[in-house]
């Protein structure tokens, strides 16, 4: 039986299957609490992060931190990411996060405010501490404050370089400001107030290696999110969508322990565990790195809108490509093109697009198609038909998603399938949506990707891959991520195997580096 037609309830791994995968435990019931506005309008007078042009490219990330139980510890800390304001002191960024069952309890927003700097690291600017003791129904909320910017956790040297300025000019303070505003939207629907979620808007952030594009022979257009049909530059992007909330509860996934060192490197308990776990994170960074390509937008609420930039990021299917993706408990959808040209130093796809996380809702990997003989469900095709197909060439219900639950790193439950069908198809209106059991439909989602596969084969004949081949002709499949996690495990070898690719991973570094150096 397909995934799509699996109904029974969930089932545990058997006792002698590794520790981890899904996990049943039920989110701690909570009364309902109330869906929460904050807008982030602009700083003033942040530090300079850069001494040549005496500016920065701030950008803040904010958790909020409530005393709702988490279902274990290890859950992922809730986050939002403002855009980068380049080039300022004094950014506006208008970004706003709505979330959705903030207990009436209050909250504790901590705002960390960096400058962006891909060719070295991010300096810390400042915090910003917001604390909410109460939430009720006639609370009246934050109405653009003003909070000072502590500046005892910010990079030493943008305050040193903003000192040295206030000394040449009377005019320059050194207090800084964050203005904020929390709007209260009501009480949260629903019966149980557990779990907390993001509600919108639906922001994407679209991140390109221009570096990492020409080791793989990967071509994208220059501009390609929107379709201009710019000439083809060598990128490798990666990308990651906010979906709408709450993300099914049911979907929640540990990573499993096929081997004792497994548990070191997501923990980082151990000295290859640290070292694991660093490689990892430093991957992660890598792939969605931000910096002035870096593209971003967002959508109030799903919309047909939203699928057509889901299908312009997946270039409407063409090419034969197929992507891995990891889907977070807050609805973070991130996904990259795969196959055997993308293994670069990476021990796991899956590790890699969560961050390392220990919990997330689902991983695996899928593809885009074009349905076929969607022409003739209204009939026989009439003398304009060719015209007809030209203009609706993209219209989303011409698509199909087939996506998986292929994933060695989290081994997601196949009968959950059908709920991530309907969490996707409730963001992506019109798409069609298959899913396929990495077990049970493992004759036909093989076949199916081999077609891909041929069809990439044919798109890319001739491009010549400049990394060592990984000894496979096919994508890389769970069994592939644990191989190489298995390999870095071995004693006597994952020292040495570890630190050639921390190495590595700096050579990348520092060759990126001289390639933006070299850029007009």
């Amino acid at each position: 039986m397909h995934a799509t037609e699996a109904e029974e309830e969930p089932q545990m791994p058997p006792e002698n299957q590794p520790a981890g995968g899904f996990d049943d435990t039920p989110i701690p019931w909570a009364p309902p609490g109330y869906t929460l506005k904050f807008t982030f309008h602009r700083a003033n007078n942040l530090p300079f992060a850069d001494f040549n042009s005496f500016s920065s490219d701030p950008y803040i990330v904010a958790q909020l931190i409530t005393d709702l139980p988490r279902r274990h510890k290890q859950d992922p800390l809730f986050l939002f990411r403002t855009p980068t304001v380049r080039r300022d002191t004094n950014p506006v960024w208008e970004a706003q996060w709505i979330v959705a069952n903030v207990p009436a309890s209050g909250f504790y927003l901590k705002c960390r405010i960096y400058d962006e700097d891909p060719a070295d690291h991010d300096d810390r600017l400042g915090n910003v501490h917001v604390v909410v003791d109460g939430i009720d129904d006639g609370w009246e909320g934050i109405h653009q404050q003003a909070f000072p910017v502590r500046k005892r956790s910010g990079s030493k040297r943008a305050y040193a370089i903003r000192s040295v300025a206030a000394a040449l000019s009377r005019n320059r303070k050194l207090d800084a400001e964050l203005i904020l505003s929390v709007e209260c939207l009501g009480r949260t629907e629903g019966d149980n107030g557990g779990q907390m979620y993001t509600v919108g808007p639906m922001h994407w952030f679209k991140h390109f290696s221009p570096l990492i594009g020409r080791l793989v022979g990967t071509s994208a257009a220059a501009d390609d999110h929107d379709g201009s049909g710019r000439a083809l530059t060598y990128n490798f992007p990666a990308v990651q969508m906010q979906l709408r909330g709450p993300v099914p509860s049911v979907l929640y996934h540990r990573y499993v322990e096929f081997r004792p060192f497994v548990a070191g490197m997501f923990t980082s308990k151990t000295l290859r565990g640290r070292i694991l776990n660093r490689a990892l994170h430093h991957q992660h960074a890598r792939i969605y790195n931000f910096d002035r390509s870096t593209l971003y937008g967002q959508f109030p609420e799903p919309s047909v809108d939203v699928t057509r930039h889901f299908l312009e990021f997946v270039d409407y299917g063409r090419g034969g490509r197929i992507f891995t993706y990891v889907l977070t408990l807050d609805g973070q959808f991130r996904f990259t093109e795969t196959g055997k040209e993308f293994g670069i130093d990476l021990l796991s796809k899956h590790t890699m697009h969560s961050d390392v996380s220990i919990y997330i809702a689902f991983s695996g990997e899928f593809f885009v198609r074009r349905r076929k003989h969607h022409h003739r469900a209204n009939g026989s095709r009439g003398s304009n038909s060719t015209e007809e197909e030209a203009d609706s060439s993209k219209d989303p219900s011409m698509y199909e998603l087939i996506i998986d639950n292929d994933s060695g790193t989290y081994r997601p439950n196949g009968t959950l399938l059908p709920v991530l069908r309907e969490f996707l198809s409730s963001n992506f209106p019109e798409l069609h949506i298959t899913t396929l059991d990495c077990q049970a439909d493992a004759d036909r989602m093989n076949r199916l990707k081999e077609e891909r596969r041929q069809i990439k084969a044919q798109s890319r004949a001739g491009v010549v891959y400049l990394q060592p081949k990984l000894g496979s002709e096919s994508s890389l499949s769970s069994s592939d991520e644990e191989e190489m996690a298995i390999r870095a495990g071995q004693p006597g070898k994952a020292r040495s195997e570890l630190r050639q690719q921390l190495h590595d991973a700096k050579n990348v570094k520092d060759r990126y580096r001289r390639w933006l150096e070299e850029q007009p």
